[in-house]
């Protein structure tokens, strides 16, 4: 969708590891008093230590010396597996030491959830899924007004396009948490996918009410009302105000030309339209363009902003279609 919600997940999906990496820091709760019990945890706050430094491979040695002394700690395998998941090629380890702290605890939301990243890296959209879901039922049942593991999960939702299935975390959400504009602007997103345009307004707008500098849903409301040819002027404040705080973002600004394309300003429109080009190559940037020069009748410069278009991204039947009907002339 033009709301760039694909770029707003894979944001998400890393600030929703580095929440993990935090929530994988608690205490593994020894409950021994001898000393293998404190050598334990020596290794294991070393092993944390070693991590917040960014030595991973010490830090993997350091779990692997507590878990030698403790195997059944649960904890310990979850957070030898966090160690290695940073390390790309290390995944199936991961995996393996995720498996055992389930097998040990199997309502640990952090596994399940480190898991369910893990899956979603490897595009295994359905067994994501499932891992995430275990995920939200131990959240709930530990920790119903936790709304992390709920946003985990609408965004697993979002990725694999199963709508309603997301619209009722969001929903979820704001019971919870009323005042969370990031929910507001999901389901304003999805409404808009969905072509409930009303309702996506609404919700666009709740989560400004809420969020006066929230630059997403300020650009977001604004391209709307340029799609649509309605509320050009507000469009025009929304998409300026988002402006302000993300000057250089190539997105608002090719919102910014369209909304001049709309209102027939043609010269700004090509002006915004070509800085927003060259600052992110996007298909629909160079479609945008493409439409205003033929307007402004440079159909030589049209046809040429069309076939970049489609070579940014080929499977845009109706670009397709507008270069095929003006090639011959």
């Amino acid at each position: 969708m033009r709301l760039k919600l694909c770029n707003i997940l894979k944001q998400k999906g890393i600030a929703f590891v580095l929440m993990g990496l935090l929530v994988a820091e608690a205490p593994f709760l020894a409950k021994k008093t001898d000393k293998e019990s404190a050598s334990t945890l020596s290794h294991y706050i070393m092993g944390s230590l070693y991590s917040r430094r960014g030595e991973t491979d010490k830090a993997i040695e350091e779990f692997k010396k507590a878990i030698a002394q403790d195997s059944q700690a649960a904890a310990l395998h979850t957070r030898l597996g966090l160690e290695y998941i940073k390390k790309p090629h290390d995944l199936d380890k991961a995996i393996e030491e995720l498996q055992q702290a389930l097998k040990l605890d199997p309502e640990s939301v952090d596994a399940h959830l480190f898991l369910a990243l893990i899956y979603a890296s490897k595009g295994e959209d359905k067994l994501s899924n499932q891992e995430y879901e275990l995920a939200l039922t131990g959240a709930q049942k530990n920790d119903p007004q936790n709304i992390d593991i709920y946003k985990g999960l609408g965004e697993v939702y979002l990725s694999q396009k199963k709508l309603n299935e997301a619209v009722n975390i969001y929903k979820a959400i704001i019971g919870i948490s009323p005042r969370d504009p990031e929910a507001y602007f999901f389901l304003g997103s999805i409404y808009y996918d969905q072509k409930k345009i009303k309702e996506a307004i609404q919700e666009f707008k709740a989560a400004i009410n809420i969020k006066p500098d929230y630059a997403e849903a300020l650009n977001s409301l604004a391209y709307l009302y340029s799609e649509e040819s309605i509320n050009l002027d507000e469009a025009l404040v929304l998409v300026k105000k988002a402006l302000e705080i993300d000057p250089d973002n190539g997105y608002y600004i090719d919102t910014l030309g369209w909304i001049y394309f709309k209102k027939h300003k043609l010269d700004e429109a090509i002006i915004q339209l070509e800085k927003a080009l060259g600052l992110t190559a996007d298909a629909v940037i160079a479609d945008h363009l493409g439409d205003v020069y033929l307007k402004k009748g440079s159909i030589g410069k049209a046809k040429e902003k069309w076939q970049q278009s489609l070579g940014l991204d080929p499977k845009q039947e109706a670009v397709r279609k507008k270069l095929e009907k003006f090639l011959k002339k």
